[in-house]
C-alpha cells in the first residue's frame, strides 16, 4: 500500500503547484489550454497505437470514453472561471473537498469498497478543515447592501466563487468515477490522452475568442512549460495509484494538495487569513493520515 500512497501524495503536490501557476497567469483559459496542449500532442500517438493494436472496444466502452471527454471539457471550463473569481486558498479546498466527500461514498456504494471507522473519522476531519478553509459562514459578517440595491445580486456575487468551486468538485467526482471504469479498457497513459483531449476541447472556444495566446506565452513561457509536465503528470500518477489500490482508500489522500495549495497561496501569492488556513491544513493532514494509514 506504500507505493500507491506515495504516488497519490506526489500527485497532490503536482496539482497544487500547477494550480498556483494558473492563478498567477494573465488569462486562465489560455494558460490551462497551453499546458494541456503540449502533452495532448505528445501522447496522441500512444492512444492511437493502443487502440489500433488491441481488440475493438465495445460500444459501452466507447460511450464511457466519450463521457470522460465531456466531463473533462466541462471541468476545464469551470476551472478557468473559478480561478478568475476566487483566491487559490479560498476555492481550492472546496474544489478538492467535494470529491473527498463523494468519491469514497461512490466507491463504497457502487464499487464494493470499504472504509473503516478510522477512515470515516479521517474524512470528517478533512471536511471540517475544508469548510473552515473555504470561508463558509464568513459571508454572514459582510456588510449589508445599500438600501437602494436589491441585495440579491450582491449576495449572489459573494457566493459565486464558492458555487463555482463546488461545481468543479462535483465534476471531478464524476470524471474520477468514470475513469476508474475506463481503466478496465485502456492503460493509464492512453486514458490520460483521452482526458487531455476533453480538457483542451472545453477551453478551445475561449482561447479562440481571446486572441491573446502569444501574449500569455511571452509573459509565462517558463511556467507554461513546467505546468505542461505537472498537470498531466499529476493525474497520471493518480491513475497509476488507482490500478494498485481501492478508490475509496486513496482518493482522499490526493487532497493533501489542499495543504500544499494553502501554503503556496499564503506564502507566494500573499493571500489573507494565513494563520487560520495553516492551522486548518494541519487538521486536514491529520485526516489524510487517518484515511491513508488506517482507512
Amino acid at each position: 500500500m506504500l507505493l500507491p500512497i506515495l504516488l497519490v501524495l506526489a500527485s497532490g503536490m503536482c496539482h497544487a503547484v500547477w494550480s498556483m501557476f494558473t492563478k498567477r497567469s494573465l488569462n486562465k483559459s489560455i494558460f490551462l489550454w497551453s499546458i494541456m496542449m503540449v502533452s495532448t500532442v505528445l501522447l496522441l500517438p500512444t492512444l492511437i497505437m493502443e487502440l489500433w493494436r488491441q481488440p475493438p472496444l465495445s460500444a459501452g466502452a466507447y460511450a464511457l470514453l466519450l463521457l470522460s471527454i465531456a466531463l473533462q471539457a466541462l471541468y476545464s471550463w469551470l476551472l478557468s472561471i473559478t480561478y478568475e473569481m476566487g483566491d487559490l486558498s479560498q476555492v481550492y479546498p472546496v474544489m478538492r473537498g467535494t470529491s473527498t466527500l463523494l468519491i469514497p461514498l461512490i466507491g463504497v456504494l457502487f464499487l464494493k469498497e470499504s472504509l473503516s471507522v478510522y477512515g470515516w473519522t479521517g474524512i470528517a476531519c478533512m471536511l471540517g478543515g475544508f469548510a473552515v478553509l473555504s470561508g463558509i459562514g464568513s459571508f454572514n459578517r459582510r456588510p449589508l447592501p445599500a438600501a437602494n440595491s436589491t441585495g440579491t445580486g450582491a449576495g449572489l456575487t459573494s457566493y459565486k466563487p464558492m458555487l463555482m468551486a463546488l461545481c468543479v468538485g462535483l465534476c471531478t467526482t464524476c470524471y474520477v468515477f468514470v475513469d476508474k471504469l475506463n481503466l478496465q479498457h485502456l492503460s493509464p497513459l492512453a486514458l490520460l490522452e483521452v482526458t487531455n483531449i476533453g480538457f483542451v476541447a472545453g477551453l478551445t472556444p475561449a482561447v479562440l475568442r481571446s486572441r491573446k495566446l502569444l501574449e500569455e506565452w511571452r509573459r509565462n513561457r517558463f511556467t507554461i512549460l513546467l505546468g505542461s509536465v505537472l498537470n498531466p503528470g499529476s493525474y497520471l500518477l493518480f491513475l497509476f495509484a488507482l490500478q494498485q489500490a481501492p478508490l475509496a482508500h486513496i482518493s482522499p489522500l490526493r487532497e493533501i494538495g489542499t495543504v500544499f495549495a494553502t501554503f503556496l497561496g499564503i506564502l507566494l501569492l500573499k493571500e489573507r487569513q494565513g494563520l487560520r488556513r495553516m492551522v486548518c491544513s494541519v487538521v486536514i493532514f491529520g485526516g489524510i493520515l487517518l484515511v491513508g494509514i488506517w482507512g
